[in-house]
């Protein structure tokens, strides 16, 4: 049995004051309704647990049923931090889930074919995340202001949701994490505290995150053109 969360307890603030990114509409539907739409409709998932504000169950429900939703969810309230809100999360998992594919509820361009390819890519090494190859030419600065050196573009790489994580690995690195009091922007790196490798799996289109609100003309777009 193959589980996602969707993170979506976030408030976005660099979209700026009282604008809650999730639920700006984008080529008719709300941004993170476009995302649970993607794995209601991936084949590989069988639940879909949502990680939400507090308060805002009443929100989400209401766009099950507005889209018509069918594959089971469950809402679940977020944590202090994303970890955290990941956490609760793998708490809500259907005892049976074997892998968890973990999700940005502000990422809703994510292809059908991405999600089974990081979930298969999980059952073989035990997780497995989405990725960019970094093409432009990266500079480390000194003090943010001024060049400090050129770092070699060839081995780096720009991750991505989703990350997909056999139940069990994902359970033992974030209690690494928490043991050892650190905070982490990603799953994956989680993952680091306990040695687990992770495979990276090369996006082969466009997977955006809604973050900014330059971001929202290009990602209308692709929505527009994939459906």
């Amino acid at each position: 049995m193959n589980s996602a969360i969707i993170v979506a307890a976030g408030k976005g603030t660099r979209m700026g004051p009282n604008v809650d990114k999730l639920f700006l509409k984008l080529a008719g539907r709300h941004v993170v309704a476009h995302t649970w739409s993607r794995f209601n409709q991936a084949a590989c998932i069988d639940e879909i647990i949502l990680v939400v504000r507090d308060t805002m169950q009443p929100a989400f429900a209401e766009l099950a049923r507005q889209f018509h939703f069918s594959k089971p969810y469950r809402l679940v309230v977020g944590g202090r931090e994303r970890q955290d809100s990941v956490c609760n999360g793998l708490e809500a998992l259907d005892p049976g889930a074997e892998v968890v594919a973990i999700q940005d509820g502000a990422r809703p361009c994510t292809s059908e074919k991405l999600i089974a390819d990081t979930v298969r890519a999980a059952h073989e090494t035990g997780a497995a995340v989405a990725a960019l190859r970094v093409t432009d030419t990266v500079k480390e600065s000194d003090g943010g202001t001024w060049i400090a050196r050129t770092v070699d573009r060839s081995r780096l790489w720009a991750v991505q949701t989703p990350q997909s994580f056999r139940v069990e690995v994902i359970r033992r690195a974030l209690a690494a994490v928490k043991g050892k009091g650190l905070i982490v922007t990603d799953d994956t790196a989680a993952c680091e505290q306990v040695g687990q490798p992770v495979k990276l799996v090369e996006s082969a289109e466009p997977n955006p995150k809604v973050t900014r609100p330059g971001d929202l003309a290009y990602v209308e777009a692709l929505l527009r053109q994939t459906g």
